[in-house]
């Protein structure tokens, strides 16, 4: 990199990653413990309609995966609809879950019953593990009570560590989820059977633990337990006393064995969805080296940028189609129960599992291993142009919840694409404008050479100045498709293997997808996304408030669904240094 030094790179990439890169270069590994210690952690329960993932009680809905579409001669993707709660597999509780709207001036009102998943500010989604083992408490009650978690027991933690305090996640550790969270029947014994008095309750905060971590400034924490609220009747207590002081935090985690008691960067990613007083999410963690004090001092100066829009019911957050009957499933909140003191109904989602910001692994575009292919004559002849030029295509039955966390995080390096807005003949379209190898080149001779493990971005502009409600709502995807306007930037199959030679893995877009308007074209992206074991993500907006010249690390987890083909899921950015 001409003029840049690798001390500045070092500053600016931090260690393990500048080592990662001087491998991919020379071919020869590079000892470095802080990189070898460097470990993602995978703390959520996979969800799949054979799993207890569904609070069991009537009329919470189940969860539900339908595969809409396979790939054969009707499809050449693999498309699927989620229909799926809040209260689905590992979660999130926002204060709108118990604290009021300060509109209704009940006594539980007050400012943070506005709090919303979509209000949350990106830096309270991380913070510093601080693990209070509390598995002494394991199965020691009668069926259907939970034994207590106390301040006591924080305070048992504090001795042996040090005070919990603004900017920690509190995660209380019982093991109660590794333990019980198995394929039903057997999976009964997770809610089914303690509600009916069966079996001893999960570990769980009383509620003057929960005054005592929000006195201490604590306002994000967790449980591997099924939910944060003690049955048999201090659930909505609890939730309360510590909702009321503005935390969030996590129900359902799981494998918080693989967390030291203090040191570790927690995360909580949840779509952002309008309105929600709580949602299904995706919990991790990063142990080792030097990356998690880095992610956690960020969040704890608030240095972090919200990267995914709304998912709100009238957006177009989902591809009406090249033709008619060609459409994805909408974006529904789906009403389900009513809460009369919130003045609020729980809700539940139903959507295609690529609604707004979301993954696009492997299995998307290419059939399963042993699959034959069964494509239309013209994806056929799609088929064959393409694999003379770049290939086999290959197959895949990496579906989202195989793909890796850390595949999707890292530093990240935005290209803009903006100049091409505006490249295309309108007697040419639908077109899009096509980012090229050569492009991609030109900005690294800018900007510096793009390095093994960044998250390449390509910002576009185009969610950002699209994104609108019925009846405004055809810029995003309809006009273009139409060809009424012009198409969104898009990588072609030959940028795709350039960021795979740069030793890119993950190719992402804040615009409605990877592919652009042509069919043609965008099915050979994602066949050479795919082919070389790539994922994308795509739908994501406001790239114009990451800072440019500073080392920011790009954070994206999907929804931990079980043989799914794509994932909603939410990305922030943190600003590694001031």
């Amino acid at each position: 990199m001409p003029g840049v030094s690798c001390l500045q790179i070092a500053r600016g990439l931090g260690i393990a990653s500048l080592l990662f890169m001087l491998e991919f270069a020379s071919g020869q590994p590079q000892q470095s413990s802080d990189q070898q210690l460097t470990r993602f952690h995978d703390h959520s329960l996979l969800v799949a309609p054979e799993y207890p993932c569904t609070w069991p009680s009537y009329p919470f809905p189940r969860f539900q995966i339908t595969h809409q579409r396979e790939i054969g001669p009707h499809s050449a993707y693999n498309v699927d609809v989620l229909l799926i709660d809040g209260n689905t597999g590992t979660q999130m509780d926002v204060p709108p879950h118990s604290v009021a709207r300060p509109e209704l001036k009940r006594e539980k009102s007050g400012p943070f019953g506005l709090a919303y998943t979509d209000k949350i500010e990106p830096w309270q989604f991380g913070g510093e593990a601080c693990v209070v083992d509390v598995r002494d408490l394991l199965d020691k009650a009668p069926n259907g009570v939970s034994p207590l978690v106390t301040s006591e027991h924080v305070l048992r933690f504090e001795r042996a560590h040090r005070k919990v305090r603004y900017g920690d996640a509190v995660l209380f550790r019982s093991d109660y989820s590794d333990t019980y969270y198995k394929p039903l029947p057997a999976g009964s014994r997770y809610i089914a059977d303690v509600l009916d008095l069966k079996a001893p309750g999960y570990p769980d905060p009383d509620p003057d633990c929960m005054e005592f971590l929000g006195q201490r400034g604590v306002r994000v924490l967790g449980t591997d337990s099924a939910s944060m609220g003690p049955l048999p009747d201090l659930a909505e207590s609890s939730h309360y006393a510590g909702l009321k002081y503005g935390m969030i935090w996590t129900e359902s985690a799981t494998n918080l064995k693989a967390l030291p008691p203090t040191g570790a960067f927690y995360c909580l990613l949840s779509p952002k969805f309008e309105n929600g007083p709580y949602s299904e999410a995706r919990a991790f963690s990063v142990t080792g080296g030097e990356l998690p004090a880095r992610l956690i001092e960020a969040c704890k100066q608030k240095r972090a940028i919200d990267l995914s829009p709304t998912l709100s019911q009238g957006a177009p957050l989902t591809s009406p189609g090249h033709t008619t009957g060609d459409h994805r499933q909408v974006y529904l909140k789906v009403d389900f129960l009513y809460s009369a003191y919130l003045d609020m109904w729980h809700h539940a989602h139903m959507m295609d599992a690529a609604a707004g910001t979301h993954l696009v692994p492997p299995s998307y575009a290419l059939p399963a291993p042993g699959k034959p292919d069964s494509y239309s004559p013209e994806v056929q002849s799609w088929l064959m142009e393409y694999e003379n030029q770049f290939g086999p295509r290959g197959t895949s039955a990496m579906t989202t919840e195989q793909v890796p966390i850390d595949w999707t995080c890292g530093i990240l390096r935005v290209i803009d694409v903006k100049s091409l807005v505006g490249s295309t003949r309108s007697e040419a379209w639908p077109a899009s404008p096509e980012i090229t190898k050569t492009f991609i080149q030109a900005d690294e001779q800018a900007h510096g050479a793009i390095q093994p493990g960044q998250i390449v971005v390509f910002q576009t502009g185009h969610i950002d100045i699209h994104l609108c409600l019925q009846p405004n709502d055809t810029g995003v995807w309809a006009d273009p498709l139409k060809g009424k306007s012009e198409g969104w930037p898009a990588p072609g199959p030959e940028a795709i293997s350039y960021l795979k030679s740069k030793g890119i893995r993950c190719v992402a877009t804040d615009a409605p997808d990877l592919g652009g308007v042509d069919p043609k074209r965008a099915l050979m992206t994602y066949w050479a996304l795919g082919s070389q074991e790539m994922v994308g993500v795509e739908f994501l907006n406001n790239l114009q408030a990451v800072p440019a010249g500073k080392a920011v690390y790009f954070l994206f987890a999907a929804l931990k669904v079980k043989d799914c083909h794509a994932g909603p899921g939410r990305a922030i950015a943190l600003v590694l240094e001031p």
